[in-house]
């Protein structure tokens, strides 16, 4: 994310040798700078870097977020009118064909959506309903640093291949209910990154009581529930993590809950998860045991960027898999001694 911040900072005013040490306080700052001067990007002067004049400010060509995909345009079909920009990786599943969009609380219908020109073409209108895009998404574990295991729990960190794609969208009714399901042939995304996760062997689910037609809603609602309360361990919203969970992953042959970062290379989350990976999972344990719904609801084990329509999810089984998972991985510390009885 670096280079297109400094792109931008030195499009507003140049950008000083002093203030590398202030506000971009970072080692790599100056062979960022020097790579966006031989790319042509910026230009160096005595004073420092200057954006050249005869180029166009940054604008949705520059990719601030970071997201490695750019930005796509979302123009208003009647009037041309720009309304802002959405990440292009993001973009088949906040703005495909149909959706409903909201931008400054002014409702918007979806008429088309080219990925490749970055562009989106809105109409303003107040449909009966709302949208909301399904998506299958795939992890491919390319590459383990650490992990720890304890009986038939393993926690790990390391990369990940991330591949999703939108297939659908629900219409659904302002009460909840859903109208109808339209299909979606989007391109696949995949996105190279970092991930925790967690795994747990037969004996595992078996301590965690769960027969097999649970398994799946009880992961699935964990992990929700950890992306929601990954930000109080890691300086994220949880729209800057993903996850997915299986009954059986191939690449770990056991039941997994997936964390992972939703920037290309990963931007730490993950990693601050796994540091913390006890407190972390205590907290989400405590979030859904207190919540005092019945099934599971978005305090809790609900997500808004669900991609299976928040189903399944199991509730009482997602404490049962937290644990199991805590108990293997945070055991109670010992004792103390016994102070000797005073005579």
């Amino acid at each position: 994310m670096l280079a297109p911040q400094l792109a931008c900072a030195a499009a507003e005013l140049p950008l000083t040798t002093a203030e590398l040490a202030t506000v971009f306080d970072d080692p790599r700052t100056v062979g960022v700078l020097d790579d966006l001067v031989a790319q042509g990007v910026l230009r160096r002067r005595p004073g420092g870097w200057f954006w050249p004049t005869p180029r166009e400010r940054p604008a949705a060509d520059v990719d601030i977020r970071g997201s490695g995909g750019g930005q796509v345009l979302l123009v208003e079909t009647e009037t041309s009118r720009m309304l802002g920009t959405v990440e292009a990786a993001t973009a088949p599943a906040a703005v495909h064909p149909g959706a409903v969009y909201l931008h400054r609380g002014q409702s918007y219908v979806v008429d088309a959506l080219d990925l490749d020109e970055g562009l989106a073409q809105l109409h303003a209108d107040e449909p009966s309903w709302s949208t909301s895009a399904r998506s299958v998404v795939d992890v491919v574990v390319t590459g383990t640093q650490a992990s720890r295991t304890v009986g038939g729990v393993t926690a790990a960190i390391g990369e990940v291949e991330v591949t999703s794609q939108v297939i659908g969208y629900l219409r659904m009714a302002i009460g909840g209910e859903v109208i109808d399901t339209v299909p979606l042939d989007m391109p696949q995304h995949t996105l190279c990154t970092r991930a925790v996760w967690y795994t747990l062997d037969g004996s595992a689910l078996a301590a965690a009581g769960l027969p097999a037609d649970r398994v799946v809603g009880a992961l699935h609602a964990a992990e929700h529930a950890a992306i929601g309360l990954l930000p109080l361990f890691a300086m994220c919203d949880r729209w800057d993590v993903g996850g997915m969970s299986t009954a059986l992953h191939p690449d770990t042959a056991a039941a997994t809950v997936f964390v992972h970062d939703g920037h290309p290379g990963g931007a730490g989350f993950a990693d601050r998860g796994y540091e913390t990976l006890g407190a972390w999972l205590a907290a989400t344990r405590a979030a859904i045991a207190d919540c005092a719904c019945a099934t599971g609801c978005p305090s809790c084990v609900q997500s808004p960027k669900c991609g299976n329509g928040n189903s399944p999810l199991d509730k009482p089984g997602a404490v049962a898999v937290l644990d199991v998972v805590l108990g293997a991985l945070s055991p109670a510390p010992a004792p103390a001694p016994a102070q000797a009885a005073q005579r």
